[in-house]
């Protein structure tokens, strides 16, 4: 009599179990699509204001785009987003992007970040969860023609585009990023 109450039990656990892992990888996946989305109309924005950005875009051995960087601050700042990484164009894996400063700020912002990797050795370098950025690094805010006279430093070039928000800001920080590929 057990066994038989048993086994219904164990195979209702067993699909409640697939279904679940089911909607999961499908939600994850949801989410994923919709920075995807977010990331093609950040890189539209970004040729929009700057069309020389194509250059940069055809010739990089890859780049990575944070669609919706949120930043904010009260003496101790933070910001971070979420983007897409490209190696040659196609999709490879995403990254999140945190940041922290200390100094004379107040307010808050969002704004997008691209970076372009001018070669394998350092998008691979970016992958390995080694690129942290600090207060030296030097972002181009893009306008037109902007990125006529932007220069790779270390392999790596910065832009970033104001979506909204006002800040006011004396700061020291730094940038890190984690990584992490798409299943295939």
């Amino acid at each position: 009599m057990k066994k038989q109450f048993i086994k219904p039990v164990v195979q209702s656990i067993v699909l409640c179990f697939i279904l679940l892992i089911a909607f999961v990888a499908k939600a994850q996946s949801d989410k994923d699509k919709g920075l995807i989305a977010d990331c093609d109309n950040a890189k539209k924005e970004f040729l929009h204001t700057d069309a020389l950005l194509k250059k940069l875009f055809d010739g990089a051995y890859g780049y990575a785009i944070f669609p919706n960087v949120g930043k904010g601050a009260v003496g101790v700042g933070g910001a971070s987003g979420k983007g897409i990484v490209y190696e040659h164009g196609k999709i490879v894996g995403k990254a999140k992007m945190t940041q922290v400063t200390i100094g004379f700020q107040f307010g808050g912002q969002a704004y997008m970040e691209l970076l372009f990797f001018e070669n394998k050795e350092s998008l691979d370098h970016f992958m390995a969860d080694k690129v942290e950025f600090s207060a030296q690094a030097s972002a181009v805010a893009i306008t037109e023609g902007g990125s006529a006279n932007a220069k790779y430093t270390n392999g790596i070039m910065i832009f970033t585009h104001q979506k909204g928000g006002l800040m006011y800001e004396a700061s020291v920080g730094g940038q890190k990023f984690d990584y992490s590929a798409f299943e295939k």
